[in-house]
């Protein structure tokens, strides 16, 4: 007696999926090219003002530099020979205090909403998601009224104050990311043999998860050092070499934005060396940022 064989409909259905995708192959070939094509075609033009900005702030940008441009202070309008020795210092200071500040708050709020849920931490990330989209002018004005009209004068200290709380939202979010990318398996072993939460989080955890903090932290300062509007209200600028957190400072996006609006050439020569400056401290932030992240990823294998 032979046996009949019965159709399988789970290989007849399998056939007929492979016959179609066969048959609309290069349809789908011909379609994702279009996609590339178009995707190309919006990425060089997106890319075109960009360039333009960055091709145009070199070739003004770089008339400027000189020895004497980052050596010297300023001179007053209409003197040639300024430079912006006392902006690179406040800037230090003010961005340095507000690091300072920022950094600590930021890793330990992160970890916290790592390792944490509920109504509470929800509530910290919605604030946090809420405040890293705040115009940076609102945090001028807020402190401007928390600290620069209740002292009676402006200083770095106010300006620290607006930029840190800046950063913050960034350092949070960016903490959070990385210690929840950390496998829970390794601080659990760490709590099986025996050590605290603490020791597990300072020698297991921020190790572990060091190079998406550093990322964090050094994008949050790229923020930070660009930022203008919080610095024309609480350190106002000085053209005066200054080093107290508590007098008025200069700064390099203050110099920028003053000089930029003068009708001096030497004056707006200076504000498009000192741009030009600003540019390269992101771009080597920002980059340092990946490439310092790479590099602790592949130590850590």
């Amino acid at each position: 007696m032979t046996s009949i064989q019965l159709p399988d409909p789970i290989l007849d259905r399998r056939q007929e999926i492979q016959r179609i995708a066969a048959a609309s192959l290069d349809r789908r070939k011909i379609y994702s090219k279009i996609a590339l094509s178009f995707c190309g075609v919006f990425l060089g033009v997106a890319l075109v003002p960009l360039v333009a900005v960055l091709a145009y702030t070199i070739q003004r940008g770089l008339q400027a530099w000189s020895v004497d441009f980052f050596a010297h202070l300023p001179t007053p309008s209409g003197i040639p020979g300024g430079g912006i020795r006392n902006a690179i210092v406040g800037s230090l200071i003010i961005d340095g205090i507000a690091a300072a500040g920022a950094i600590p708050f930021g890793i330990l709020a992160g970890m916290f909403l790592a390792e944490s849920s509920g109504r509470f931490a929800d509530g910290v990330r919605f604030a946090a998601d809420v405040l890293s989209g705040v115009p940076s002018i609102i945090m001028a004005i807020f402190a401007y009224a928390l600290l620069v009209k209740p002292l009676g004068h402006f200083s770095a200290i106010a300006a620290s104050f607006a930029i840190g709380v800046l950063m913050l939202p960034i350092i949070m979010r960016a903490s959070e990311t990385a210690i929840r990318s950390v496998p829970s398996t390794l601080s659990e072993a760490g709590l099986a043999l025996g050590a605290r939460q603490a020791t597990v989080a300072r020698r297991v955890t921020i190790p572990t998860a060091l190079p998406g903090l550093i990322t964090g932290v050094l994008l949050a300062l790229a923020r930070g050092v660009g930022e203008t509007a919080p610095l024309l209200f609480t350190a106002i600028g000085s053209q005066y070499f200054s080093s107290s957190p508590f007098k008025p400072i200069a700064a390099l996006p203050l110099v920028v934005y003053q000089d930029g609006i003068q009708a001096y050439p030497d004056l707006q020569r200076t504000a498009w060396g000192t741009a030009l400056f600003l540019i390269l401290l992101v771009l080597l932030l920002s980059v340092g940022s990946r490439l310092g992240a790479a590099w602790l990823r592949r130590e850590k294998r």
